[in-house]
């Protein structure tokens, strides 16, 4: 006579693997890119401007730009990467989350993050953005605006970039940018 444990589920058999959890199949290609949708850039995709194109006008898109290439006027790339080679020479004013110049720009520097001019780079106009690196031996004339500007709502940005100054009733700088005396406040530099 065969005895059946109550214990477990019916039809149990531990020699057998468990049937609970099968194994998902990947998806066809043409069926995952329709049913899901695609992240608006992947650190894949970047487009580049040759060394032969001319570009006049205004420039905007969705993904990482490196310009081997001439452009004149406008490259509007505020939530990518953009890179302008050691070929490239740009005439205008970028825009960028990373702007990295190693080639020449005359125009102004606006990066979210990050501009980045590196050796073999130049640039004759000014930097805004809230970190700049200057590597040696760059080519540099304008000027370099490293504070945020004011935040949505009113305040002031109070973080590490507040210039490094003690601040008292009698100092001329008082009342500037809309400050008032009692609004400043001593900052303390960390070396080390």
């Amino acid at each position: 006579m065969a005895w059946k444990r109550t214990d477990e589920s019916p039809g149990y058999n531990p020699a057998e693997p468990a049937a609970a959890a099968p194994r998902p199949t990947p998806a066809p290609t043409t069926s995952a890119s329709t049913s899901a949708p695609e992240p608006p850039r992947r650190p894949s995709e970047r487009a580049t401007i040759g060394p032969s194109i001319f570009i006049k006008g205004d420039l905007t898109g969705d993904e990482d730009l490196v310009i081997e290439g001439r452009v004149e006027g406008k490259v509007d790339l505020k939530q990518n990467n953009v890179t302008v080679g050691k070929n490239g020479k740009v005439k205008a004013d970028v825009f960028g989350r990373v702007v990295t110049i190693e080639g020449e720009v005359d125009g102004n520097v606006f990066a979210q993050e990050q501009a980045v001019l590196r050796q073999s780079g130049a640039i004759r106009g000014n930097i805004t953005a809230p970190r700049v690196v200057l590597e040696d031996g760059s080519r540099f004339k304008g000027t370099i605006d490293m504070e945020p500007k004011e935040r949505q709502g009113g305040g002031h940005y109070q973080g590490p970039s507040v210039p490094n100054r003690i601040s008292s009733p009698n100092n001329a700088d008082a009342g500037k940018a809309g400050e008032s005396p009692a609004s400043l406040k001593p900052v303390q530099q960390q070396v080390g």
